[in-house]
């Protein structure tokens, strides 16, 4: 049997940030980092090229090394008030101070130098002008890495950690269960590329299997009587409009951070993942569930003539409800079911009216659908009337501070759905119940987005290294 001082599950920018720690403080440490999908140089999505899913599998945009980060849009939140809730396991001043460590390992990898978010005038005004329409502008300088230089970023992050003595990356490999010897985690049952089992001991595990992984997370916890907490499902559409309509907010902010209450339920919506120049796009979860998502570029060449960004209702449950994957599965699905598997789309105008966007309106709008394969349909046969509402009177009062949002023309594609789990329950240390087990990341509901996910993977790192002292 193999064995190593560490192993972590999942290649994300939580599990990358745990080994890029552990080898910088603890250099000695053996680590084993597996995870379900392709080395980097061998990740491809061909609906970049085709504009078509094919349907890889696993899927060359969820699994991989940096999982979904490699193609995403690259932007790194640099306040703690925005992408997880780390400011729960840490104080507000120690969170800073990881997210400013995290950030110039980011820097020094090659991220680019520019932070969007910091003209205090223009931001201030802003905000102004958003607080006399009830809506709150979260204030997150924001450094834009775009699609091609996360991609680059990570793998120079790849690259460096293969030259380290110690360290060891399996790709396509799949995390099957723990193993549990007298209360202690002892170690992890793999599954290799071919099918090949085999179980390695390890001194640590951690759980950092990101978004795609989640459910995997949830029966680790279910398995071994890990305590969970509900988190909020997010549900809602992505939003695409000419780029005037948001140029005056992105021109500052890169990524206009904006949440209503709305006026007849009083859900919460927000605004997330803000593409300026961008790129609707489509990805697969496990199961062929098609969800809506976004990216951008940073170089002006690559730049569409439209902004696109999520616009999501967050709905927290209470028991006995316990599902919320499920639950955003379910809806995606309905989605996916009118479309014959595909992402739809509807124009603002013809939803208000009651009607199906048909192929012929969708010619007719002035506004260009970048996702070539949307298909045209009717948001109302998808999303619940509660969310349906609540969007709509979210984007009536985003108009105020964003004139054209409100238009017949604004495309809505749904369904997007972020899947945050079950929350794991963990201590300061992001340790579980079980000893030698971490759960960090966006898998365990504790963070959701690159920033804080990388802040969970340096905490656990220095923590097994002043373990070894």
């Amino acid at each position: 049997m193999e064995s190593y001082d560490v192993v972590i599950v999942g290649a994300g920018p939580a599990g990358i940030f745990t080994a890029l720690e552990l080898k910088e403080t603890a250099p000695s440490l053996t680590v084993l980092l597996v995870d379900a999908g392709p080395g980097i140089d061998r990740r491809a999505c061909p609906s970049r090229q085709t504009g078509r899913c094919v349907h890889c599998k696993p899927c060359n945009i969820m699994s991989g090394w940096a999982g979904a980060g490699a193609f995403s849009d690259g932007k790194l939140s640099l306040s703690e008030e925005v992408g997880g809730n780390i400011i729960e396991y840490m104080s507000r001043e120690k969170a800073r101070e990881l997210i400013h460590y995290a950030d110039a390992v980011y820097t020094r990898f090659g991220a680019p130098e520019q932070v969007h978010g910091l003209n205090d005038k223009k931001v201030e005004e802003i905000d102004y002008e958003c607080s006399r329409h009830n809506i709150h502008l979260i204030h997150c300088p924001v450094r834009h890495m775009g699609t091609e230089y996360s991609f680059e970023t990570l793998r120079n992050m790849y690259q460096w950690l293969q030259q380290q003595e110690g360290f060891t990356f399996r790709e396509l490999t799949h995390a099957d269960s723990l193993v549990v010897e007298n209360g202690r985690v002892t170690g992890v049952r793999l599954t290799g590329r071919g099918g090949e089992t085999e179980t390695v001991a390890a001194g640590a595990v951690v759980a950092a299997p990101g978004r795609g992984g989640a459910a995997w997370l949830s029966g680790v916890a279910k398995e071994n009587g890990l305590d969970t907490r509900n988190n909020e499902v997010d549900i809602g559409v992505r939003v695409e409009v000419p780029n005037a309509v948001m140029d005056h907010l992105t021109q500052y902010l890169y990524e206009a951070k904006m949440v209503y209450y709305s006026d007849t339920f009083e859900n919460k919506v927000r605004t997330f993942c803000m593409n300026p120049g961008g790129i609707v796009s489509e990805e697969h979860y496990d199961g062929g569930i098609a969800v809506v998502n976004g990216h951008s570029y940073a170089e002006k060449e690559r730049r569409t003539g439209n902004t696109n960004f999520a616009m999501l209702v967050s709905s927290r449950f209470t028991e006995p409800f316990d599902r919320p994957i499920e639950y955003g599965k379910y809806i995606a699905q309905l989605g996916n079911m009118l479309t014959g598997g595909g992402i739809m789309v509807q124009r603002l105008g013809d939803l208000l009216q009651g009607r199906r966007t048909d192929t012929d309106r969708l010619n007719r709008s002035t506004t260009i659908p970048t996702l070539k394969t949307a298909v045209p349909g009717d948001l109302s046969f998808v999303l619940p009337h509660r969310h349906l509402t609540s969007i709509i009177e979210a984007l009536r009062a985003f108009d105020h501070v964003a004139p054209g949002m409100y238009s017949k023309n604004t495309l809505l594609y749904g369904v997007e759905v972020k899947f945050y789990s079950s929350k794991i329950e963990v201590d300061e240390r992001f340790m579980t119940r079980l000893p030698g087990l971490y759960a960090i990341g966006d898998g365990a509901g504790i963070t959701r987005g690159l920033m804080q996910a990388s802040v969970t993977g340096v905490a656990v790192a220095r923590d097994i290294a002043k373990g070894t002292r």
